[in-house]
């Protein structure tokens, strides 16, 4: 009795209950949790985080190209936080009790699809409250979509799918550790190699680049990038780097500055930063549909994959000594 109290479910009722059933049962102790043990946390936490994203990066978001590159980077981060942050605890903290309740005839399969359809929900929840906050931030997005007719659409499948997929890479973590001092612990250092092996900011070559392929920032990164039409966007990098030799004197003469003055003075900036931006572009960030379709079906396969791992490291808890 002590266990169905702290737990909310009925073993006898599991016993005779089929999978199908069982996934109701699981789902509504979920929600249960959501309101009674604070773990709607999550959500003002995304509002926050994503509001200090757009203030510190949102300004060159789909301007230029160093500007997109960041603000799809750091939208990445978010995400990614976000989906971490939704599970890393939910399977581990109440191990004992799994123990219990799958000896008693729960269905491991039942008890994970339950965490799969309510983080499910959290995480569109959660990408809703960004999005909501890029729009009263006032940041400029694109009207026109590239798979759907609308960006914010395309935007808005692209922020769920990195961070659902991290919520599962996330919730299998759980699914694997002791307790929650130790998912903790494992945390920080999957999100650095997640951030690191992005193929973004960091530029990596060899086996370290191979890497990326199995990350969710890589799929992530190369999506916002791909939608933000990174390749057509300026380049402002060089120009400001160019700008600082402006009064180099050769000869007397300062030939750098005379160039950049001129440029302005006929009204080519503007060219000038897109032909640079021509000499920058980055091949995996072709702006097309097939492109950004490719990365949603990776970040759904490895979504997926964590998934099931989460299931097989269950079906073995009754085995479990630790």
């Amino acid at each position: 009795m002590n266990a169905e109290l702290q737990t909310g479910v009925d073993y006898t009722r599991l016993h005779y209950r089929g999978r199908i059933s069982q996934i109701g049962i699981y789902l509504g102790k979920l929600i249960r949790m959501f309101v009674y043990q604070s773990d709607w946390k999550v959500l003002p936490m995304a509002a926050l985080i994503a509001g200090l994203v757009t203030f510190a990066v949102g300004a060159n978001l789909y301007k230029t190209q160093e500007g997109t590159l960041q603000g799809s980077f750091a939208l990445v981060c978010v995400c990614i936080w976000n989906g971490f942050f939704n599970s890393i605890q939910v399977i581990c903290r109440e191990r004992p009790i799994i123990k219990r309740e799958h000896r008693a005839g729960m269905h491991i399969t039942s008890y994970i699809a339950a965490h799969m359809i309510y983080q499910m929900i959290l995480c569109i929840l959660q990408t809703s409250i960004m999005l909501a906050v890029c729009m009263l931030m006032k940041l400029k997005l694109p009207y026109e979509g590239l798979v759907t007719p609308w960006f914010l659409t395309d935007l808005f499948i692209t922020l769920f799918l990195i961070t659902y997929s991290a919520d599962m890479l996330s919730l299998a973590i759980s699914a694997l550790v002791r307790n929650t001092t130790t998912a903790m612990t494992v945390m920080p250092f999957v999100l650095i190699f997640q951030l690191l092996f992005s193929g973004g900011l960091v530029v990596l070559t060899g086996t370290a680049l191979k890497l990326t392929d199995f990350t969710i920032a890589k799929w992530g990164l190369k999506g916002l990038c791909t939608l933000g039409n990174y390749n057509a966007r300026p380049m402002v990098a060089l120009w400001n780097t160019i700008f600082k030799f402006r009064d180099l004197e050769l000869l007397g003469y300062k030939p750098i500055g005379m160039i950049m003055d001129e440029i302005q003075n006929r009204d080519m900036l503007d060219e000038v930063l897109l032909a640079s931006g021509q000499y920058n572009q980055n091949a995996a960030y072709v702006y097309t549909a097939e492109n950004l379709t490719g990365c949603w079906i990776r970040l759904i396969g490895i979504g997926a994959l964590f998934a099931v791992i989460s299931v097989v490291l269950l079906e073995f808890v009754d085995r479990d000594r630790r």
